[in-house]
């Protein structure tokens, strides 16, 4: 199976519901060897000056030979011009539709509408290409790019987070298909950035309970964070959370507990300060990783929301 020589988000490692502008058309190598072949023996077909999308240009499509209208899509694509990339990739589907070309053109239709995040039109597109052609060499690059489509729409984390979940599947589903893959190391990746994401949602829920005195809530949120996401750097303070809890509550002991988990796994933790400060008279807190402005406005807003 070829592989692109790099995703255009590969190896950025940014943070869900973060939207990309200027983004490199890196694409699968068979793609990019149709278009050498194409441009190379049949572009000369092409009048650039039919590049209009309606009327008798539109018409024109059917008597050019598929190979000079997929080479000229992929000229599209590479000046950014993805909604009239999009139509010529739709025309060689609708005029030619048996040939190899048309096969690429799906996919290559469903990255331009990627590139300009129209995610559903994009997604519907994978669909259809994963559909008709299971077995085709650039499959593992179909389930990533729709993975993709569902990752970039992950809200942030103070909303609900179906989405970041439908995301995590479709990365799950990547890896489980093409474990071996450069799509798979990166879905890896991003499945923890998601992971990370849900947690920050758990918290920010959990502080707001918290502050609100309902504490039976707030220990379960932040028992989800320490139980279900284990990896992520938001167990620290979901441990200190609980710790300020039980002892509200006048459970010393299970707050003892709790402190002791937290000073082992994490020592060097300001948050593990804070809770030795809790139960160690005189002993100093820290002023590190304390929810700033923002995250304080947003406790004292969610209460609006839920």
């Amino acid at each position: 199976m070829n592989h692109p020589a790099q995703h255009p988000h590969a190896p950025r490692g940014h943070a869900p519901g973060c939207r990309r502008r200027g983004r490199a058309a890196r694409l699968p190598l068979l793609l990019l060897a149709g278009l050498v072949l194409a441009a190379g023996g049949c572009a000369r077909q092409w009048d650039g000056s039919e590049r209009s999308l309606t009327g008798q240009a539109g018409q024109r499509y059917a008597d050019i030979a598929p190979e000079a209208l997929y080479a000229a899509g992929m000229q599209e694509l590479r000046a950014r011009r993805f909604r009239q990339a999009v139509e010529i990739f739709e025309a060689i589907e609708r005029e030619h539709p048996y040939s190899t070309w048309a096969t690429n053109a799906k996919l290559m239709s469903a990255y331009a509408e990627y590139m300009q995040n129209r995610y559903t039109e994009a997604i519907g597109a994978l669909d259809r290409f994963i559909q008709l052609h299971p077995a085709h060499r650039d499959i593992a690059y179909a389930y990533y790019l729709s993975a993709l489509c569902q990752y970039e729409q992950i809200n942030d984390a103070q909303r609900d987070q179906r989405q970041t979940e439908v995301a995590m599947a479709a990365l799950q589903e990547v890896v489980n298909r093409f474990p071996d893959t450069a799509y798979a190391r990166d879905a890896r990746l991003k499945m923890d950035l998601a992971r990370d994401h849900l947690a920050g949602h758990e918290m920010h829920v959990g502080r707001f309970y918290q502050r609100q005195g309902l504490y039976a809530a707030a220990i379960g949120r932040f028992r989800k964070v320490v139980d279900d996401y284990q990896t992520t750097n938001h167990v620290p303070e979901a441990l200190h959370r609980l710790t300020e809890i039980y002892l509200t509550l006048g459970l010393v002991d299970e707050a003892r507990r709790t402190a002791a988990v937290l000073g082992h796994n994490y020592p060097g933790s300001p948050w593990y300060q804070d809770s030795y400060a809790l139960l160690v008279a005189g002993a100093p807190r820290s002023e590190d990783e304390q929810p700033g402005l923002l995250g304080r406005v947003w406790d004292n807003t969610l209460g609006r929301l839920l």
